[in-house]
């Protein structure tokens, strides 16, 4: 199946998964449900969640596939990249087999909280990694990414609404009045350690480095988009009231980004939903008949609303806000801020965390980083139940409900 299949067939799966919680729901309230039926209906949704997660996997794993196949913009390594990566995959292949001096020199090299840093992960290898990030659908590429170099810092902001014209000083007297002094906010971050094991077989550590890397590159970019993605979509979660809008309309959806978003803003806004959600906007027509989501020219897999991308995130993640499906509009660059300490670890033993009663090596994955909100006027979140198709009468346009 191409991704294209692949990306419509787990929409269709995610939302066969809606449909049935919908009438384990509805059953809920029904006299006349049997056991079998409460039976039946949680062996299908059973059923429909498992090959949901697996299309996703199977479309996660031909995205990676593209990305590693795709090289024609990669530029080549300088000579010190290439030995930097170089000992990465010695020092690696030398901490699974436990050589007593890189073991040593590990547990030596502490971070600013007095714990063991590890084997960090070189820029070439954490530069493959973003790119397979991307094709998992990572948030983390809609989002500002800062570089730091510390455990905290702060920054100072100013939003749009604040921001005041300059004075004109034409005047050899001219002075600046107090009352034009910009409102800034002082924005903190304070970078956080997530971790995971990943366990590998004794066996798999036979294979060539290489090979192995490969591996850990895969395991690594799921786990960090997963864990940014889930960081990202909870700092969004925590916008103001006069952040969140109701629509039903393709026209709603529409007013938010003209009007409720600053122009600056709107010219470089997305919209962010899940895959219910998607699947509801995607079935919206005009008044022409024509649906309301269009194919990217450039990326004909994904879809575009006014021009504007439409990003799909997994139910999983990404949940229905009680009866509603999320929408988050706006220009995420501009409103939330990833703070990174680009300082990936990697960690392994074949004797703790049972390892040795097993014969595998575990291998301790940490990540470091934060995420805040930024500027809370660049994005909207509007949830919705269902969206009205625009249907032609008598030379207007009237509505008419369209559910799935």
């Amino acid at each position: 199946m191409t991704i294209d299949e692949l990306n419509n067939t787990w929409i269709t799966a995610g939302q066969k998964v809606s449909d049935l919680n919908a009438k384990a729901n509805r059953m809920l309230v029904d006299d006349n449900a049997t056991e079998d039926d409460v039976k039946n209906v949680q062996k299908e949704i059973a059923t429909a969640e498992s090959k949901r997660d697996l299309a996703k996997n199977q479309l996660d794993a031909a995205r990676a596939a593209e990305a590693v196949s795709d090289k024609k913009n990669k530029e080549p390594l300088n000579h010190e990249e290439k030995n930097l990566k170089q000992k990465f995959v010695r020092d690696f292949v030398d901490m699974v087999q436990g050589d007593p001096k890189i073991v040593n020199e590990l547990k030596s090299d502490l971070d600013e909280n007095g714990n063991g840093i590890g084997l960090t992960i070189p820029q070439d290898v954490q530069t493959t990694i973003n790119l397979l990030k991307r094709q998992f659908n990572s948030l983390e590429q809609y989002v500002d990414v800062q570089k730091v170099g510390t455990k905290s810092g702060s920054r100072v902001m100013e939003s749009l609404s604040d921001i005041k014209p300059m004075d004109n000083l034409d005047a050899e007297d001219a002075l600046i009045p107090d009352s034009d002094e910009p409102s800034f906010h002082l924005v903190k971050y304070l970078i956080a350690r997530y971790s995971d094991i990943l366990t590998l077989t004794n066996t798999l550590l036979k294979d060539t480095a290489e090979d192995i890397l490969a591996y850990l590159n895969q395991w690594i970019a799921k786990k960090s988009t997963i864990t940014r993605n889930t960081k990202i979509l909870s700092v969004l979660g925590t916008l103001p009231a006069a952040q969140k809008k109701a629509v039903t309309t393709i026209d709603d959806i529409k007013t938010i980004a003209n009007v409720n978003l600053d122009p600056m803003i709107a010219a470089t806004s997305i919209y962010i939903t899940n895959q219910s959600g998607f699947d509801i906007l995607d079935h919206v027509k005009d008044a022409e008949g024509r649906y309301a989501l269009q194919p990217d020219p450039k990326q004909p897999t994904q879809k575009t609303l006014g021009g504007k991308p439409v990003v799909v995130i997994s139910d999983k993640w990404l949940p229905k806000d009680g009866a509603n499906f999320p929408l988050y509009i706006g220009d995420l660059k501009q409103a939330v801020k990833l703070w990174d300490r680009e300082q990936m670890s990697l960690l392994s033993t074949n004797i703790g965390a049972g390892a040795f009663e097993h014969d595998q090596t575990k291998i301790r994955f940490i990540d470091r980083f934060d995420v805040t909100l930024w500027d809370q006027e660049a994005v909207v979140y509007a949830t919705f139940s269902k969206i009205a198709d625009m249907t032609p009468s008598a030379g207007t346009a009237t509505t008419s409900a369209s559910t799935k």
